[in-house]
């Protein structure tokens, strides 16, 4: 059964967060897809989309990226939708990649990769 491409960004989240953040995570960081509010999952279909078109576009050439630039190239995609969703965000949700934690960079290189394995 194939995943639709918000569900396949929020479970490679869910796993990251699962395997990166130290200690117990927040209740919505692993929520399940179900209980993820419609803007999130918007958010996730959008961003999924634009790592997919990146990936074809350069016809798989993105193998050669960093995992660093991989989850730079995320973090900056879902940035974009939280200035879309929200008028006025927190600055930590729209911090730069330097300021992110490790556990947010390693997952969202984790979920690039994901998208990246289910193209190829």
């Amino acid at each position: 059964m194939q995943l639709e491409p918000g569900r396949v960004f929020r479970e490679a989240w869910i796993a990251g967060v699962t395997q990166h953040y130290p200690g117990e995570p927040k209740p919505g960081y692993i929520a399940p897809w179900e209980d993820t509010p419609d803007w999130e999952r918007a958010a996730a279909a959008a961003v999924h989309e634009q790592v997919r078109a990146f990936i074809q576009a350069t016809d798989g050439a993105t193998a050669k990226l960093t995992r660093d630039q991989k989850g730079r190239f995320v973090a900056l995609c879902w940035i974009g939708q939280i200035h879309k969703h929200f008028p006025d965000p927190k600055p930590a949700y729209v911090a730069d990649w330097d300021a992110l934690p490790e556990w947010q960079q390693e997952t969202d290189a984790d979920i690039f990769e994901r998208i990246e394995q289910d193209i190829s």
